[in-house]
């Protein structure tokens, strides 16, 4: 394997809000996985009337054990339908069970998810989600469908899906069972299986309904959804800033992540060459990828900008690759330090994602190790002030120099609404917040630890220090966890007047494996799920993995 790229260049947040799913993503590897595996699926109910009212139940199959996704549909008024998290009602509310629900576990289920947070759940059921329509295009394809004609693909193309989730609830949520309880289970080692096959069926669901609505209206008259159409919307996602903490929270957990992806990046620019068959399937994504880029739609000015200097990457990179020869010469390292040295950040990293797709038999397995299995991490409190302080120093380089007194560089803080019960980020001289801050600063945190630490002899145990400075001992544990986790810290300020929480918000979903991020301000975005994925009943080895490159235009 060649040499990694170092936390410093990888973990500055413009850099990890510029990340794009690839084959390690956690929809990839599911998809893969059940296609494998052979998986059988199968709509067990469907009972919903012409209003739109009941449930579904769909059901995959593995080699050991059944999931089921009981779906409930909901006549919801238009002035109900929001996408906040204090909502209260949606057009669809779901649990993915663990087995095949007996007709007394639905109706219990009933009575509680649809209420969601107001709702609980047994540890029966693994997660529980909600979505929303899409009001500008359900009502245009329940409408064309009724009428036995086709929706305007371009009206798809714009929106991408005809539903969108607010939350999809795992480990533990509402009573639903905790991740303990399934990651021995094959299926679900990676991260976020149970959710990725959630909406993986929800998707489903989704489809069939709407048909259902089309069918209700139009009666013999209505048709359905071309295969062909169908195939290209997703479920959109709209997530907000109580996503962002989780990096910073889950250290060992967001490092597996990365770590895994780039020890993936450096085990394909060490190859010291590349066979025909590689080179074509690369240069054939990077043309699909273009496809992906132009369908690409956004409002808001930052990734408006963004968008047009990764198009600009992309025919620079075409042109690059009409001049050269992919065959030997280390070709992938050669097309990185290119991609370095004339790309935005959104290029290096598509491009970075891209030369992993000819290569699953080398990077594929790394999935496996993406998980944290390391259960609550115990200070060493043996360990000598000097070793902390070179910890400390490492992880955060010259952050630790910032003015952590200047109004710019702690503009923000971070803090959980009593209202909503949701993290939220403030204005900390223009609000009353900062006497509820959360500890998601932790380069400033660690600046002001390695102050206190600077009056210490080196040699003196860290326990020593720490009880008598109490306040830095989530510092402390974070300095040593960077020892097993090197990708774990952000190498940018969290809390400084021009942090952009997108970019947390892009991280973690590039992972998940969502293309299109719509930025709808700084602190939420919307995606797409499934975007270009066979449907369940329609899932092969031949379909599994890239489907999420959608076929060129002509």
């Amino acid at each position: 394997m060649g040499e990694m790229r170092a936390p410093e260049t990888v973990m500055t947040l413009s850099r990890l809000g510029s990340l794009h799913q690839c084959r390690l993503s956690f929809m990839r590897q599911l998809t893969r996985r059940m296609a494998r595996e052979g998986w059988a699926f199968t709509r067990r109910a469907f009972q919903i009337d012409a209003q739109g009212v009941g449930h579904a139940v769909y059901t995959a199959q593995g080699p050991e054990r059944a999931y089921s996704l009981i779906a409930f549909a909901h006549d919801l008024p238009p002035d109900m339908r929001s996408d906040r998290v204090i909502a209260t009602a949606w057009d669809a509310t779901f649990t993915l069970f663990d087995g095949i629900p007996s007709a007394a576990d639905i109706q219990e289920l009933a009575k509680n998810v649809p209420l969601q947070e107001a709702g609980r759940v047994s540890e029966s059921s693994l997660s529980v989600s909600r979505a929303n329509r899409s009001v500008r295009l359900w009502e245009h394809v329940v409408d064309a469908l009724s009428k036995g004609q086709q929706p305007a693909k371009a009206q798809l193309e714009a929106v991408g899906y005809l539903m969108r989730t607010t939350a999809v609830y795992g480990s533990g949520k509402l009573g639903a069972a905790d991740r303990e309880m399934t990651a021995q289970r094959p299926e679900m080692q990676a991260p976020f299986q149970v959710e990725m096959l959630s909406v993986f069926l929800t998707r489903w669901f989704v489809r069939d309904l709407v048909e259902h609505m089309a069918q209700q209206r139009g009666g013999d008259t209505a048709v359905p959804l071309d295969p062909v159409l169908a195939q290209d919307l997703g479920i959109g996602n709209s997530t907000g800033l109580g996503m962002a903490p989780y990096i910073v929270n889950h250290p060992i957990l967001f490092n597996n992540w990365i770590t895994a992806r780039e020890q993936a990046i450096a085990k394909v620019r060490a190859l010291p060459s590349a066979t025909p068959e590689q080179v074509a399937l690369f240069r054939d994504l990077v043309t699909r990828s273009q496809t992906l880029v132009a369908r690409w739609r956004s409002d808001h000015p930052l990734q408006i900008v963004k968008l047009s200097k990764l198009t600009g990457d992309m025919a620079a990179l075409q042109t690059w690759l009409a001049a050269m020869d992919l065959s030997d010469n280390t070709p992938w390292n050669r097309l990185m330090l290119w991609a370095e040295d004339v790309l935005s950040e959104e290029g290096q990293e598509l491009i970075a994602s891209l030369i992993l797709e000819p290569y699953g038999d080398l990077v594929d397995a790394l999935g496996a190790e993406m998980a944290d299995s390391s259960g609550a991490f115990i200070i060493d409190g043996a360990m000598p002030i000097g070793k902390i302080r070179e910890l400390i120093h490492t992880s955060f380089g010259p952050l630790l120099d910032l003015d952590w007194s200047a109004r710019e560089n702690c503009a923000r803080a971070w803090y959980v609404s009593e209202e909503k019960l949701e993290p939220r980020l403030g204005e900390r001289f223009e609000e009353p917040v900062a006497d509820y801050e959360q500890p998601l600063a932790p380069a400033r945190d660690a600046a002001a630890a390695l102050a206190t630490l600077s009056a210490w002899q080196a040699d003196t145990p860290v326990a020593d220090f720490l009880a008598q400075h109490p306040e830095h001992r989530h510092t402390i544990r974070r300095a040593q966890i960077a020892q097993i986790a090197p990708y774990g810290e952000i190498r940018s300020n969290t809390i400084g007047a021009d942090v952009l929480p997108i970019d947390m918000l892009r991280a973690k979903l590039s992972f998940f494996g969502v293309t299109r991020f719509d930025p709808r301000s700084d602190r939420w975005v919307r995606v797409n799920m499934y975007s270009g994925a066979p449907y369940p009943q329609d899932l092969t080895p031949a379909n599994a993995d890239l489907w999420v490159y959608p076929e060129a235009t002509s």
